[in-house]
């Protein structure tokens, strides 16, 4: 499709201004063709330059590992997870860098586009409400992140990067809701969008990042409740929506996971022109895995219910510790790789996974777990999920990565719902009954309403393992401040511990600490502190 093949970086006509070194959230390089607004052509290109700066696949998945569904050894993931990092971490100063690098994209964009005068003024129009998007969702980010923030609504000058203070979380949230909230009319519904502009940004994508902005606010919850009903009853205005029919198709299957109707918005990928790698240190190395560089965590595992609905630990479940994988929710097997894994190969061919120690008959076992192993998995446990049977050699992946799908909007609204106390039979129905029933659930226990007894805990469960590997797992343990429980204390793998009498012969990963004075927010990057000391820093942080 033309869209998502102009989606790799453009590279516009800079140069950059010399000068004094510059806070990341004012760079100062500008378009240096005067007449380059005035070419339509260009006009598009730093469009899709916006759109390439939206998010990447490292904040995709590096999320994942520092919460408590996934652990990494690499460097800054495992400083953060472990509760030792500093204002000097490079990760906090390379992510603000990152959003403030986007937003100033966005308007330069937006300060120049009316330097065209050949483009249509309905073009223009719904170019710029792209590009308030685009813009929104980065302070989202950032004062998920970092609190209260900068709000940068227009190209500021190096002078202003160097005294500009910070305004109020709320303050930023309130720009963000604003912005989408202007911007939505003049956006197309998705089913008006044709075929060559797949992608692009459209009302559906408005509400579901509204959606999820009140949602984080945990007080707003009748607004989630009306944006959700918009999606969910509307769709002659904001688009045809829908659950995919197979659930791991969604994320392997190209034509499934480009074209279906869950897909809300998307990183958008091209084979050859702009891909992804991240899966080749995923994968198990018997079927062409490099190193693990994130591995699924036992706590994580243990959350996936049985096909009879019942928790692991609940009574009745039928749960067997020494046969753990059997008869329990499909996600997981969509989702991790367990021991004695049955893989399938593009061409349908299949390969079983060993990964207890010396089980497997071809030695050495690359995928068995060995203590201290810098290739294997630390927690005995791979992903499946995200993986591409179309890919390039060494996982190189055309496949898009899901920013937003229907999925996340049933459960927002299950979830405002049931703190709202309107939780029933009719609404559950609709949500976590329907991603049950799509998951491949036959059993009257997993999908009937099981009455209101430790139904913010289902939601909560639900809601981890439908959307496990896809970034949002540490929104939420945050959100609900319950980040200083699962992330005190050691992330676990399997049951393959040397020393049965710990932990019950779980491995002991990685010992974590979480200061709940500290660790909710992140540090403001020193570098932009000492630049510019109106910044001040988080609690907790030295400069």
């Amino acid at each position: 499709m033309k869209f998502l093949k102009k989606l790799l970086i453009v590279s516009v006509a800079v140069v950059a201004v010399s000068g004094c070194k510059k806070l990341d959230i004012a760079p100062t390089d500008k378009f240096s063709d005067l007449t380059f607004w005035q070419i339509d052509a260009n006009v598009y290109n730093a469009l899709y330059n916006n759109y390439s700066l939206i998010y990447n696949s490292g904040l995709y998945f590096d999320a994942e590992a520092i919460s408590d569904n996934a652990y990494s050894p690499s460097g800054d993931l495992n400083l953060i997870a472990s509760g030792n990092a500093t204002a000097l971490t490079a990760k906090f100063a390379s992510d603000w860098s990152a959003y403030y690098s986007a937003i100033k994209s966005c308007n330069i964009f937006l300060a120049n586009i009316d330097k065209n005068q050949t483009l249509p003024a309905a073009t223009k129009t719904r170019l710029i409400a792209e590009t308030r998007f685009i813009r929104a969702f980065e302070h989202f980010n950032l004062t998920k992140w970092y609190g209260d923030v900068p709000i940068s609504d227009h190209d500021g000058t190096p002078e202003e990067a160097q005294t500009i203070s910070r305004s109020p979380k709320a303050a930023v949230v309130k720009f963000v809701l604003d912005e989408l909230e202007a911007v939505i009319n003049d956006l197309p519904s998705k089913d008006a969008l044709p075929a060559n502009e797949n992608g692009r940004i459209t009302k559906g994508a408005a509400l579901a990042l509204e959606a999820r902005v009140l949602l984080y606010q945990g007080d707003r919850m009748a607004d989630v409740v009306a944006v959700c009903e918009k999606l969910m009853n509307n769709q002659a205005t904001y688009g045809t929506y829908g659950l995919a029919p197979s659930y791991s198709a969604l994320f392997s299957d190209p034509s499934v996971n480009k074209n279906s109707n869950e897909v809300i918005l998307s990183l958008q990928y091209v084979p050859t022109n702009r891909t992804w790698q991240n899966f080749w240190d995923f994968a198990p190395r018997t079927v062409g895995g490099r190193v693990s560089s994130m591995a699924p965590t036992q706590e994580l595992v243990d959350d996936y219910i049985m096909l009879n609905g019942k928790g692991i630990k609940e009574s009745g479940s039928s749960y067997v510790e020494s046969n753990p994988y059997v008869n329990r929710d499909p996600r997981l097997t969509a989702t991790v790789v367990y021991d004695k894994y049955v893989w399938v190969n593009p061409n349908n061919s299949t390969k079983t996974i060993y990964i207890k120690p010396g089980t497997d008959p071809v030695q050495p076992g690359l995928d068995e777990y060995s203590a201290g192993s810098q290739a294997a998995s630390a927690t005995a446990y791979y992903w499946r999920k995200y993986f591409d049977p179309s890919a390039l050699a060494n996982f190189v992946s055309g496949n898009n990565l899901h920013l937003f799908r229907y999925a996340e909007i049933l459960l927002d609204y299950a979830e405002a719902k049931q703190s709202l106390g309107q939780m029933d039979a009719s609404v559950w129905n609709k949500t976590i009954g329907a991603l049950r029933e799509r998951a491949g659930f036959t059993d009257a226990g997993a999908l009937n309403y099981p009455g209101a007894a430790g139904m913010t805990d289902i939601i909560r469960r639900e809601r981890r393992v439908e959307l496990a590997m896809e970034g949002l797992r540490v929104d939420d343990i945050r959100r609900w401040k319950i980040a200083d429980d699962v992330m005190n204390g050691y992330a676990h793998g399997a049951k393959f511990s040397s020393d049965q009498s710990t932990d019950n012969g779980y491995i002991r990963t990685q010992l974590r600490k979480f200061n709940p004075e500290r660790d909710y927010l992140w540090a403001i990057p020193s570098h932009d502190v000492n630049l510019n000391p109106n910044l001040g820093q988080n609690p907790g942080y030295t400069k």
